[in-house]
């Protein structure tokens, strides 16, 4: 037969447990909450990161299509300073045959 102090003692110890109990089942829903949380967190992060993700693929499109643009526009200036330079060299034979014209004609105006 178990005796008053034991049964007290039982008592408490049940007592105590039931306390640990429902102070795990509260530290246990706080957990879940915590997790629920994080697990939203998270989400909205993926999200966002898929987000910048998506920015910065327009950005590197827009790059490509802008250094193909410039490098079409250095082809056109490296033709346009090509004819200018041909045309440079056509300016100085004008100049050279109109410089050998004015010396003529001063010559046959000298002999008059």
């Amino acid at each position: 037969m178990v005796d008053m102090s034991e049964m007290d003692d039982l008592r408490a110890r049940l007592a105590a447990l039931e306390a640990e109990v429902d102070r795990l089942r509260e530290e246990s829903a706080a957990t879940r909450t915590m997790a629920a949380m994080a697990d939203r967190d998270s989400a909205e992060v993926r999200t966002s990161l898929r987000g910048h993700t998506q920015v910065l693929n327009a950005i590197r499109e827009d790059q490509i299509e802008q250094r193909q643009a410039v490098a079409g526009l250095a082809e056109a200036v490296g033709v346009l300073v090509a004819g200018q330079v041909e045309h440079a060299r056509m300016l100085e034979t004008l100049v050279t045959g109109q410089t050998a014209v004015l010396e003529e004609l001063r010559r046959l105006s000298g002999k008059q």
